[in-house]
This record gives C-alpha cells, sequence and structure tokens, in this order.
C-alpha cells in the first residue's frame, strides 16, 4: 500500500483535475458499460478474420497431418516451435508485472498489470495450440498427463520435452489464470453493482458473493500475495523449462548452459514489448491517458533496454562459448548462421533485438509515443525471428553434410502464425469490452497520494521547498495528459 506522505519529488501516476473515485470507475468501466466505437469495430473484425484463418489451416493440418507444414527429414521443427516458444515469451511480461512489482510495492504497476494479466493468459493459449496441433493425433493429447493404467498406458514418458512443456505451460497457466481472476473480484463486483437485468445476473455469479468488508479485503490481499510469491518462480522456471528442450540436445548451437538465462530475459524482453504494443493503442483509443502515462511507458522502455541488452550480451557469449570450446561443429553452427543461407534472418535478429532497443537510451525517443510504439512491433519481429534463427538455421545443417536441407514454409506454416496472431487479439479485444482493461481498485488506492492533484495540494499549502516543487514541475513536461499553465496558476 502507498502513504500519505509520498515525495513531491516522485512523478505522479495519475494525471488530470477533479479525479474522484467515482470519476475512475466511470472512466474505466466506460468501454465495458457503452457501445463499442468505431476503431474496435475494425480491430476486431480484422482480427476475427484472422482467428478464421487460423482454424481454416488448422483443421487442414489435423485432416491432413504435420506434413500439410513446410518440415523435412532435417527440419524436423520450424514454425511450429518457433511460434510456441514466441507466445510463451509473450506471456512472461503479465507474470512478472503483477507478481514481481507486486511483492516489490511498485505502483506503477497498477494501471498496467490486468491487461498483461489478460495477455499472458492469451499468449499462453495460442502456444498451447501449437503443441496439441504438431502432436499429429491431438485426439490422444490426453496422453501426456500422468495417466493410471486402465487407460492402457504406462505413466508418461518424462525424458520427453513434451511433457517438460505441458507441465510448465498448464502450471503457468493455472497460476496466471487464478491470479487474474482472484485481482477480477473487487472489479467484477463494482459491475455487478452498477449494471441491470442479465448481465447484473451474469456478473453476480462471476464476483462469487464480493461484499467489499473488510474481512473480504483483507482475504484478497492476503491471496494476492500467496499468489504473487508463487507466479514470481515461474516467471523463471517457465522459459527455463521451454530452452531446456533444446539445451538437454546434442545439437550444436542448442547444447548450451547459457539458454535457460537468455530465453528468460528474452521472454520478458518480448513481453514488455507487446505490453506496450496493446497499450498505447488502448489507451488512446479507451482515453485512458490519465491512468496510462508518461511514467508508465517510459518505465516499461527501461526494461525493454535493459532486457535487450542482456539478450545482446548472450547472442555475443553463445559466439565466445563457440571459439573457446574448439568444437569445429559449434564453431560452424554459428558462422552458418551468420553468414549461411539464412544470414538474412540472424541480421534481422541482430538488427531488432539489439540495436534498436539502445535508442530508447535518447529520452527524445524514449517519451514518444509513436516511436515506442513501432519499437514494440521491432522487438516482436526480432524475437520471432530469434527462435527462428535458434531452431532453423541449427537443424538445417547437421553433422553430415549429406543431410542438409532446407526449409521453405508452406501456406499452412505462414496461416497458423498470422491466425493465431489474430486469435490473441480477438481474445483481447473480447476481454477490453467485457471487463475492466485497469484495475479500479488498485488505482484507487494511490490516488490520495500519487495522483497528480494531490501534488497539487500540497504544492498550493506552500510546504515544499521551492527547488523541489520546480523539480517536479519540470519533470511534468513529458506527460501528454498535463496541463502545464495550471501551475504557473498555482
Amino acid at each position: 500500500m502507498s502513504g500519505h506522505n509520498e515525495s513531491i519529488l516522485r512523478e505522479p501516476l495519475i494525471t488530470g483535475n477533479d479525479i474522484t473515485y467515482a470519476k475512475i470507475t466511470d472512466d474505466i468501466l466506460s468501454p465495458v458499460e457503452n457501445k463499442p466505437n468505431k476503431a474496435w469495430w475494425i480491430g476486431f473484425i480484422v482480427s476475427a478474420l484472422g482467428a478464421l484463418l487460423w482454424v481454416v489451416a488448422v483443421s487442414y493440418t489435423f485432416w491432413n497431418g504435420i506434413g500439410a507444414w513446410g518440415l523435412n527429414k532435417t527440419v524436423g521443427w520450424a514454425w511450429d516451435i518457433t511460434g510456441f516458444v514466441w507466445w510463451v515469451g509473450i506471456g512472461h511480461a503479465g507474470t512478472l508485472i503483477s507478481a514481481v512489482l507486486l511483492l516489490f510495492r511498485q505502483n506503477w504497476r497498477n494501471s498496467i498489470n490486468r491487461s498483461a494479466e489478460a495477455m499472458t493468459i492469451f499468449a499462453v493459449i495460442c502456444a498451447a495450440t501449437y503443441v496439441v496441433s504438431h502432436m499429429g493425433r491431438p485426439w490422444l493429447a490426453y496422453w501426456v498427463l500422468p495417466l493410471p493404467n486402465q487407460f492402457g498406458s504406462l505413466w508418461v514418458n518424462f525424458n520427453s520435452p513434451l511433457v517438460w512443456d505441458m507441465f510448465a505451460i498448464s502450471t503457468y497457466f493455472s497460476v496466471s489464470l487464478l491470479f487474474w481472476y482472484t485481482g477480477l473480484l473487487p472489479d467484477i463486483a463494482t459491475i455487478r453493482d452498477r449494471a441491470v437485468g442479465t448481465r447484473r445476473k451474469i456478473y453476480s455469479i462471476f464476483s462469487f458473493g464480493w461484499n467489499g468488508s473488510v474481512k473480504t479485503w483483507q482475504r484478497f490481499e492476503a491471496v494476492s500475495l500467496i499468489l504473487a510469491g508463487i507466479s514470481t518462480p515461474l516467471v523463471l522456471s517457465v522459459h527455463t523449462i521451454v530452452s531446456m528442450d533444446f539445451a538437454t540436445s546434442v545439437i550444436p548451437g542448442w547444447h548450451t548452459t547459457i539458454f535457460p538465462p537468455y530465453f528468460v530475459a528474452g521472454a520478458i524482453f518480448s513481453g514488455f514489448a507487446m505490453v506496450l504494443t496493446l497499450l498505447l493503442v488502448a489507451r488512446k483509443v479507451l482515453g485512458l491517458e490519465n491512468y496510462i502515462t508518461m511514467f508508465h511507458i517510459e518505465s516499461m522502455n527501461k526494461i525493454i533496454i535493459l532486457t535487450g541488452s542482456i539478450v545482446g550480451v548472450a547472442y555475443l557469449t553463445e559466439f565466445f562459448i563457440a571459439w573457446y570450446s574448439g568444437s569445429e561443429y559449434e564453431q560452424y553452427a554459428f558462422i552458418n548462421r551468420s553468414t549461411g543461407p539464412y544470414w538474412w534472418s540472424y541480421w534481422m535478429m541482430m538488427t531488432c533485438n539489439v540495436i534498436s532497443p539502445q535508442l530508447l537510451w535518447f529520452k527524445k525517443i524514449r517519451l514518444s509515443i509513436k516511436a515506442t510504439w513501432i519499437l514494440s512491433i521491432v522487438v516482436n519481429v526480432g524475437m520471432w525471428f530469434e527462435r527462428f534463427v535458434i531452431i532453423v538455421t541449427s537443424l538445417h545443417r547437421d553433422y553430415i553434410p549429406s543431410s542438409w536441407a532446407m526449409f521453405y514454409p508452406t501456406w499452412v506454416d505462414i496461416s497458423v502464425f498470422v491466425g493465431s496472431i489474430g486469435l490473441f487479439f480477438t481474445l483481447f479485444l473480447l476481454f477490453l469490452r467485457v471487463l475492466p482493461s485497469i484495475a479500479i481498485a488498485e488505482v484507487k488506492i494511490i490516488l490520495k497520494s500519487a495522483s497528480e492533484q494531490a501534488k497539487k495540494k500540497i504544492i498550493a499549502e506552500g510546504s515544499e521547498k521551492k527547488e523541489y516543487v520546480d523539480e517536479y514541475v519540470e519533470s511534468l513536461e513529458k506527460f501528454d495528459s498535463v496541463k502545464q499553465e495550471e501551475y504557473a496558476k498555482i
């Protein structure tokens, strides 16, 4: 919880004048309670067409088998595992923002955690579809579960990476879903109390009898902290397990101990980029500039700089270890990545993931909405190419030159991936229509301490030193939702 004596030097987490508890509720619930605008319908129609493409491509795969993809005897993994790892990585930012920042009492998470958590759920769903699609016989997907012998099979093969992924993803999904839904309870109850008719009955069921009593809030906060403690190790463990799909093999370019931390940093890197991609649009279309401020955007950009730099160091470390190992196979794998037939994908990866995030060191770019949005997309493009480079370029040229082969995606490969993006955005847009995109209760907690109007009140009282006030007012120049002329009147 935040105190009521926050330093004047801290930048506000809520901007605007005459912000009351009632106004916060009205502003955040406006997209839920009112009819969708034109921008939402355009986005939904485009996304729904993408989701339809996904249904067609996956149905075609189920009917004809994974031979419909561009896989061959050498490249047995390609766009399928690339898409899977990419989606799992995107799902990491939600848990990090929700759990880790909650444990560290970082109040700037309050405006972005709800959408980030929803993004996590939908990204994990998209990732899981790749696992099922690649099984060849999806109706036997339950075989990855520890089944009793009465089902006609022994327990699963725990040496199989497919089983590791099932345990990792199912655990991550279950805890993330529970954490997300627990945080939603106070807000669902708020919608329930404002709704009428059938909507009121539906939200009443999903609010689980929330009554807002002190005891209820105490239990809510205790459960939130417990789930945050459980979720925090998952941020590290899930993508570590996914990286072990590769690291435990003997393929040159994969068999390395750097993969777990390297994959985790890359996952947080791409996850925060996707949060920015979504929230920069939502903030403008839904009119939430007062609650998702430039401070939130700059903070996420700083995390992207940090994790992008870690990823860049990991790339260089891989090359160094390949040289230092003295293994000609390992050395060739990395030379082939940068100069072989897929050289273009390697340098696309380096440009998007290593060079482009460094532009955020410049404050003008870091505080530019357009530049940030473009760079967030560039980062996720680069992270997709990273997975493609790791997987395809390591497989297509192995120990024996006679088995070398090139991978070329088919229309089904492309359609499954593009369609999964459509599915993701369809789910996210539906979420914006039925649930609040910002945690109402958590934003209200910081209104009296971390809002712009609370700081104005402190300035008007004249109890703060002039140099502190001047520094605070100067810091507000970057906020696109602050009117500077109002401070001259004070």
